[in-house]
């Protein structure tokens, strides 16, 4: 069958469908229809169940029920698409009738408290979200209590209609979104915009990065055709290749310099971080990655031709001046072309091994392993160009420079694992015991060994601790690949075989899962850092917004642990009135912080909860300028308020929070929010706040980085991103 289209059209723009594009949609429909229809024409409940691809069942059961308007136990064209037409170009009023169906299972013109339970346990399977049977009876209650006003013990269709109308955004938007098959096609008439690297925005927020480019192509020129003026006696393929040898001499110097955290750590401190896009050194090093292997194809090409011109004149064929000395070709016993197609080799290996596929399919190993090679990169560099050492001096002495103090600073004293916890999804939540002369900053990363795990492996990941925290050191891990995935093993394996096989009761196996999940070591590891990240600029911003995704919570972790330090909460001794003072420190600017954690599951919010907790605790009643940290959790698995399967359960989810004034699914007082932020309406509500200059910092999947940047380029917001 054809691909579903994307559910992008509002409902405003459904009812504005032209006659031409409901006639398109009917067509695409009947063809969807006759693809998942048998030879009868008919769609009975187990295809139905299995177009709709809904986690619950319950929902395909009402719907299919409703769907079916003779009650022959199918579905054919006519009834599906009538009632379609009814749900996308229906009024409110049909579409709520619909909903008050779907709820009154037993028909009966009204829903007991028993039909909403069950309709609500179902929502909570759809969604993915597990509750206690105890937090279920909460939410009916809530709903039905707030719904039922005549306290007839039933609700009415004129009282839900009531209860809705306290849910604007649901009124909006009330649809279904049960399967992509039963959705409009998105009829491709997408606003014509200026491509994004033609806006005045992107030039602004990425000055620095062109400028460097700029400057860098400009340099790269001039290198070309100088080296090309200087040979131009040797023929014209003879000067392509000298001009790119002259660019790879640099290219392949300035490489290296990129990379040199420990220096470029220090000048983040300096003035220099507001001249030279220092942030986005990874970026730039993949960048000179790229043009070293492009250098190097086009320099073999043009040496290649020009052999092939010597041969013709001279006694040596192609494949001596290729793969002999015999020609005498270079300063170091005629290998300069054996050098050369073995540099050739290695450079398109590495820039292969580095690719986003294999770093991010868990074969990170392969991508470090085969980075090593860059110490054969210089070697074979060194006897096939008799100049490059002018160019290396230099940056090698730094480079060896800031190796020798790295093995110095990873080697001295004793650092030491000393508790771990097993946090869900697979995360590893390590505590290290901190040195004392290790200091660092919120969002910094670091490289750390585990001999135990390997010998020779070194992992970047960030620290998760507040710098203010002096004994210990934190990194939260999750398992995506070979070395990560042997780290959880090896903390989960050795527990597991000393669990009992007797039978024990319900709460001896939760208290020992407890102790599987926490232990206490002493296990030796080593340390390389602390390296600097985008995230140090935090405390100079004025409204910082910090958005992590999943795992990408780890250095606002830090982060807002340091702020609970900086800002110490003020309580009355007379009166329950509280508020916060900062604590002097010149750094310290913010004004505002937005917090914002986007989670897949209801698991991954466990691994800091306890932190986020602490916060909205150490949070003043009031402040004079309102809430200075506002935190935001999204859960992606959850059904959106607009999904008609979600709707209920959402407005009981609120109704219970208010009532509580705690989040039934984290436990925190801020309210989970179900789906994808929509990044439009969170950034207009930051820029209306106007708390000073916006710096948005991010922490994720590389996709939605895509997508906030260009948000943030849209509002005129900085936009960083952590790299490493």
């Amino acid at each position: 069958s054809e691909p579903a289209p994307e559910p992008s059209q509002t409902t405003a723009e459904r009812v504005t469908m032209s006659l031409d594009e409901d006639a398109r949609w009917l067509e695409w429909m009947t063809k969807q229809f006759e693809s998942i229809a048998g030879d009868d024409k008919e769609i009975d409940l187990d295809e139905f169940k299995t177009a709709l691809k809904v986690k619950e069942s319950f929902f395909a059961e009402r719907f299919f029920a409703l769907f079916d308007s003779d009650g022959s136990s199918s579905i054919s064209l006519d009834e599906l698409l009538k009632a379609l037409d009814m749900l996308i170009h229906g009024s409110e009023t049909d579409k709520l009738k619909f909903l008050f169906q779907v709820y009154d299972v037993d028909g009966s013109g009204s829903i007991d408290p028993d039909e909403l339970r069950t309709v609500l346990k179902s929502c909570l399977r759809e969604s993915a979200i597990s509750l206690p049977e105890e937090k279920l009876d909460d939410l009916t209650l809530a709903l039905f209590e707030s719904a039922d006003k005549d306290n007839s013990g039933a609700i009415t269709f004129e009282e839900l209609k009531a209860e809705l109308e306290n849910f604007p955004e649901v009124m909006e938007n009330l649809t279904i979104s049960a399967a992509n098959w039963l959705k409009p096609p998105d009829v491709d008439q997408k606003k014509r915009h200026a491509p994004r690297y033609l806006t005045r925005a992107y030039w602004q927020n990425n000055s620095r990065k062109l400028l460097f480019l700029c400057l860098y192509a400009c340099l790269s020129l001039l290198l070309f055709v100088g080296a090309m003026l200087q040979h131009s006696q040797g023929g014209a393929w003879f000067m392509v290749a000298k001009g790119c040898g002259r660019c790879l001499n640099f290219n392949c110097t300035f490489v290296m310099v990129l990379m040199l955290r420990r220096f470029l750590t220090w000048l983040r401190a300096t003035w220099v971080v507001r001249v030279l896009p220092l942030d986005q050194n990874i970026l730039l090093h993949q960048i000179v990655g790229y043009a070293i292997l492009c250098y190097t194809l086009v320099h073999t090409t043009a040496h290649v031709f020009n052999f092939v011109q010597l041969a013709e004149r001279t006694e040596f064929s192609v494949w001596e001046y290729l793969l002999t000395t015999r020609p005498g070709i270079g300063w170091v016993k005629g290998s300069a072309s054996l050098t050369g197609v073995v540099l050739q080799v290695v450079i398109c290996l590495m820039v292969l091994c580095s690719s986003t596929f294999v770093r991010r399919s868990g074969h990170f190993e392969v991508f470090y392993w085969s980075h090593l090679s860059y110490v054969w990169v210089w070697s074979l560099l060194m006897v096939h160009c008799a100049n490059f050492w002018k160019w290396f001096v230099v940056p090698g002495l730094l480079f060896l420079l800031e190796k020798i103090v790295g093995i110095a600073v990873s080697r001295m004293g004793g650092l030491y694992i000393v508790e771990v916890n097993l946090l869900p999804s697979k995360v590893t939540h390590l505590v290290i015991r901190r040195p004392q002369f290790f200091h660092f900053k919120p969002g910094d990363y670091v490289y750390i060994n585990i001999p135990v795990i390997a010998k020779y492996e070194w992992h970047p990941f960030t620290i998760s601790s507040a710098p203010e925290q002096s004994d210990s050191l934190w990194l939260h891990i999750r398992s995506m690949g070979q070395w990560t995935n042997r780290l959880y093993e090896y903390f989960r394996q050795p527990e597991s075989q000393t669990v009992s096989p007797k039978r024990l009761s319900t709460s001896l196996r939760s208290h020992r899962q407890l102790l599987k999940n926490h232990r206490f070591c002493n296990i030796k590891c080593y340390v390389d850092g602390p390296y600097g990240t985008p995230t140090r600029q935090i405390f100079a911003s004025e409204h910082a917004v910090l958005i992590g995704a999943g795992i990408g919570i780890t250095p606002f972790a830090s982060i807002l642990q340091s702020i609970i330090y900086r800002r110490r909460k003020q309580n009355c001794p007379n009166c329950n009135y509280s508020w916060c003072e900062n604590i002097k420190d010149s750094d310290m600017k913010l004004r505002k912080v937005d917090f914002i954690w986007i989670n897949r599951d209801q698991k991954s919010f466990e691994w800091f909860v306890s932190l986020l907790t602490k916060l909205e605790m150490d949070q003043a009643d009031e402040e004079p300028e309102g809430r200075f940290l506002e935190m935001h959790m999204y859960m992606t698995s959850a059904l959106s308020k607009n999904d008609m399967k979600a709707i209920g359960l959402q407005m009981a989810l609120d109704l219970l929070a208010k009532k509580e004034k705690r989040d039934s699914i984290t436990g925190l007082r801020t309210r989970t929010q179900p789906g994808r932020p929509e990044w439009g309406k969170v950034f207009q509500k930051v820029s209306e706040e106007n708390k000073g200059k916006v710096h948005v910092f991010y922490c994720g999947s590389p996709a939605l980085a895509k997508v906030i940047k260009a948000q943030c380029e849209h509002f005129g917001f900085n936009f960083y991103k952590e790299n490493f």
